[in-house]
Parts: C-alpha cells; sequence; structure tokens
C-alpha cells in the first residue's frame, strides 16, 4: 500500500478544504524546463525493491526531463477527497459544483503549490499542452473555468511534484530505482489509484 502523505500535506489540504476558511492563495508553479526531454511523456513505476519512502509504489508522469534536470507529477498518491465547490470556495470562488474532487499528493517538493493535470480539452493562460492527450495548468485560469462549468472533463488537483537535478534521475534509473512504462491516461486519472501501481508494473514489463 502507498505510504501517508506527510502531516504537512495534511496541513495544507485541511487549509483549502475548510469550511469557512478564509481564501488561500494560489501559488504559481515553478517554472518548468523545456528543451530536448529523455522521459517526457512516460511513466516512473517505482521497484518493487525501492525502501519504504515517500516514492515507495508510486507511479509519476514525467513532465519534463532534460539537461537542466527533471519535473514530475505522482498520480496515484491520494491525500484527500471533497466537494468540488466548497475547494473553489476556499480560492476565494463561487461555484454550484457539487461533484466530489479528489486531492492528490504530486511530491515533497513545494506541497504549497497546485498543478492540474487535465484532458486536453481545455486550453487557458497557464496551460502547458503535454504528450499523450494531457495538458498542464498551474494557474487560477484553471479554477475559473471548473467554478464555471467549462474546466476539462478529465481531472488530477495536485499540490507539490517531483523535483530532480542535472543527471539525478537518470541515475536513479540506471540505479534501478525506476522502471519506464508508456503513460497511460486510463491510469492516470483512475478512480482506484491504489490499483495503479501494480497496473504500471504490468506496462512496464514487471508484474508481481
Amino acid at each position: 500500500m502507498p505510504s501517508r502523505p506527510s502531516l504537512l500535506t495534511f496541513l495544507v489540504l485541511s487549509a483549502v478544504l475548510a469550511l469557512g476558511s478564509a481564501a488561500v492563495a494560489y501559488v504559481r508553479a515553478p517554472e518548468i524546463p523545456s528543451g530536448r526531454s529523455d522521459t517526457s511523456g512516460q511513466f516512473l513505476v517505482a521497484h518493487p525493491k525501492m525502501p519504504a519512502n515517500i516514492f515507495a509504489h508510486s507511479v509519476i508522469y514525467v513532465v519534463s526531463h532534460n539537461e537542466g534536470g527533471a519535473m514530475g507529477l505522482i498520480v496515484n498518491r491520494l491525500a484527500g477527497a471533497g466537494p468540488l465547490g466548497k475547494l473553489l470556495e476556499a480560492f476565494g470562488l463561487h461555484s454550484k459544483e457539487q461533484r466530489e474532487i479528489k486531492l492528490f499528493l504530486g511530491g515533497p517538493v513545494g506541497v504549497g503549490q497546485g498543478f492540474v493535470l487535465h484532458s486536453d480539452d481545455y486550453a487557458g493562460a497557464s496551460t502547458r499542452v503535454l504528450k499523450k492527450g494531457l495538458s498542464l495548468s498551474t494557474g487560477p485560469d484553471i479554477l475559473d473555468a471548473l467554478a464555471q462549468g467549462r474546466g476539462p472533463r478529465q481531472v488530477r488537483m495536485l499540490f507539490g511534484y517531483a523535483g530532480w537535478s542535472p543527471g539525478q534521475l537518470d541515475g536513479e534509473i540506471a540505479r534501478g530505482d525506476w522502471l519506464l512504462a508508456p503513460a497511460d491516461t486510463a491510469l492516470i486519472f483512475s478512480d482506484q489509484p491504489d490499483a495503479v501501481w501494480e497496473q504500471a508494473l504490468k506496462h512496464a514489463g514487471l508484474p508481481l
């Protein structure tokens, strides 16, 4: 089973989901490296022998990987859930949207920073088009769209990200910490995040 998110992450999520809380400032995401990539658009699948830590049993969608380093988002680390309308209220937005929204821990870096990984049927001012029919939005425009009911069809809302310095991820892959697999949008937006790691292992050619 995936390890539980840190207490700090729960505090961030509690602040976001708390009823009647003051508006939570949306923190713009860090600059994402661009350029020729190695594993961009693929899954990093934690090897079964990875020591118990935040990355054990994780599946990471690699947003960017190049000579400047790498950045990715864990897509199977569920941290909390609640009504979408209440979440938007925490950002000072009013909406009648009452469907449940799941919040995921995208990684241990910058847990106060928000990311929305989504299907490419929406594009706003902060949207970056990725691969495999995916896009990433990091600004208030995506929250406005969700509040107005014109957001993307598929959404993964995450806090925090995984980051690697130049050459670090390459070394971890060479050491066998990570297996590579084609990214699968069905797994990224799965309603059963606890099953995503085992399914991704199959895609990586190493079923349990």
